[in-house]
């Protein structure tokens, strides 16, 4: 599966439960902090009924990033925290991170590009450091 060009990613041959905490351990070394955790897979059994192949959603935040940009725009809240997902698939565990240029590529406000540039090098760096 390739990678969406609204993402930064990778597939890696190691299992699902080798690479949640690699992720989160790269997203530390970068910054960030984990706000949050999605299990699709679990909501969606609950919820619906519906079985599914494990999928989590990680909300990332590098708070002195959010700050500058909330800074310069109180409502980009609405995007915030920037997603990580993990998945198993039949090819691999993929892991992908939103591109914050196509996230907030919408707002025209120049301080945003330069925090965007800031997240999506921190990103590439994350899931380099997986590979």
């Amino acid at each position: 599966m390739a990678v969406p060009e609204y993402a930064i990613g990778t597939t890696l041959a190691a299992s699902y439960d080798e690479t949640v905490p690699r992720v989160k351990a790269a997203l530390k070394d970068e910054g960030f902090g984990v706000m949050s955790e999605i299990d699709v897979q679990a909501t969606l059994k609950e919820k619906l009924g519906v079985e599914r192949g494990r999928y989590l959603i990680i909300g990332a935040c590098n708070p002195h990033l959010a700050h500058k940009a909330l800074a310069a725009e109180l409502d980009l809240g609405l995007f915030l925290p920037c997603n990580v997902i993990v998945y198993e698939a039949a090819d691999g565990t993929h892991v992908n991170a939103v591109d914050p240029h196509s996230m907030l590529g919408a707002i025209a406000n120049p301080v945003l590009d330069e925090v965007a540039d800031e997240v999506k090098k921190r990103f590439t760096r994350v899931i380099a450091a997986l590979g």
